[in-house]
């Protein structure tokens, strides 16, 4: 397939504070380069746009040097923090704003969805701008009432689609711009992180058209979001964005991985001083941690080799009935599983002497998939349930499929969906 967008060298430089340069003569020899068509002579001491960084320079660049291609009918995500650029690459190729440098080509007709009312008149109803927006994308009269009833359909605004839109909620601001984007002839769908503000039923709804545009129709979609398990759902391929700067474009599951690794610190051990430890008069924790099988502590696990997890506590009175246990969550905050030491007086409820105890449990070799795996070490009372000490995802560590060569697991390797990823035995017969 061909290349629907086309981004080379492209970059967007912003002028902090006002606009000027501070100097008429500074002013006047921008204004002569401009005339010229040459580049901006200040634009050279711009820095990257890290807003963690206090700069030096009135000149930003919120994008530098980009460059990558997208096929026709690709799903692709954009991943990063925020201030990373992702909008601003956005409104590029949106034709919002103009890059300072580079070129960004797009085949075919653009339906953008950036913020909330984007493309709206809010003086006009609903019904007006759904013909305005087929207008402004080049449709006849005819084609957008052949879709009108289908879009209004799927907003779920029938009830309000002769009201001004400067009177919906944003949620139906947003039901109504996302069905006239989704719906409308376009070869190119753009979605900024908007649906956010739409209800879990009309988000998962959003997310199936989205699949269907792309897969079905062959129509290309950009998709900016936080939600990265909606990344996962709709995006085979993704572009991970930082501080300006397009860090990688490949696989999915990698750049989610790749993100994570990069943007949050992974703490594979924990240890509390006794003023500050978890707990409460019966039990505190003492420190937790991820290890492999030499008790090394490590942050980056092969998807192939078993972890241990380890926690220390101290019970704090004589003779109290308890037992201890670990909450697994991934990246997405979805948690995973619990798991309770069964052998150890979860049912018994056998008392315990004051003193330190330890406990671990091992996760075998090729169960989890690629990603984070955050844990919250506990200590409870198991009937009547009571909980003593919760240290909520204070450890954590990254699953990797590559950590000795891109086939450490043969066939198997590479990247699945899914948050566990075990190697079952399999059996196939012919029956017939």
């Amino acid at each position: 397939m061909s290349a629907v967008i086309k981004v080379e060298n492209l970059s967007k430089a912003y002028q902090l504070g006002e606009i000027g340069t501070g100097t008429l003569s500074r002013d006047l020899e921008r204004s002569w380069a401009k005339l010229r068509g040459k580049e901006d002579p200040f634009l050279k001491i711009g820095e990257v746009n890290d807003r963690a960084v206090k700069g030096e320079s009135d000149v930003v660049w919120s994008l530098k040097d980009i460059n990558f291609e997208i096929e026709q009918g690709a799903a692709v995500g954009i991943i990063g923090r925020n201030g990373a650029g992702k909008s601003t690459l956005l409104k590029i190729l949106s034709r919002v704003t103009s890059p300072t440098t580079g070129t960004a080509k797009l085949k075919g007709r653009i339906a953008s969805l950036l913020e909330v009312g984007t493309g709206f008149h809010p003086e006009l109803s609903g019904r007006e701008n759904i013909y305005l927006n087929g207008a402004i994308l080049g449709m006849r009269k005819a084609e957008i009432k052949q879709k009108f009833d289908e879009i209004v359909d799927f907003s779920g605004v029938e009830r309000y689609i002769d009201t001004p839109v400067k009177r919906y909620s944003s949620g139906m601001y947003v039901r109504l711009a996302f069905a006239v984007a989704a719906h409308l002839e376009s070869e190119i769908m753009i979605v900024d992180e908007v649906l956010a503000v739409g209800d879990a039923e009309f988000q998962k709804k959003c997310l199936g058209k989205m699949g269907d545009v792309s897969k079905g129709e062959g129509r290309t979609v950009l998709f900016v979001s936080h939600n990265l398990t909606a990344i996962t759902r709709l995006c085979s391929s993704s572009m991970l964005l930082r501080n300006g700067l397009l860090i990688e474009h490949d696989v999915t599951h990698k750049i989610i991985t790749n993100y994570l690794s990069i943007d949050e610190i992974s703490t594979s051990f924990m240890q509390w001083e006794s003023g500050k430890a978890p707990g409460n008069g019966v039990a505190r924790i003492l420190s937790a941690g991820v290890f492999n099988e030499k008790y090394e502590v490590y942050e980056y696990i092969d998807i192939r080799k078993p972890v241990i997890i380890k926690m220390e506590y101290e019970v704090l009175i004589d003779d109290v009935k308890l037992t201890h246990a670990f909450v697994f969550h991934n990246e997405h905050g979805i948690r995973l599983f619990d798991s309770h030491d069964v052998n150890s007086d979860w049912k018994s409820n056998s008392a315990r002497k004051k003193g330190r105890y330890t406990a671990e449990m091992l996760i075998p070799g090729n169960f989890f998939s690629e990603g984070k795996i955050k844990i919250s070490p506990a200590v409870i009372t198991s009937d009547p349930f009571e909980l003593h000490a919760y240290a909520e995802d204070s450890i954590s560590f990254l699953v990797k499929d590559s950590l000795e060569g891109d086939s450490a697991r043969g066939e198997y390797a590479g990247s699945y969906g899914g948050v566990i990823r075990p190697m079952f035995s399999w059996q196939a017969d012919f029956i017939g």
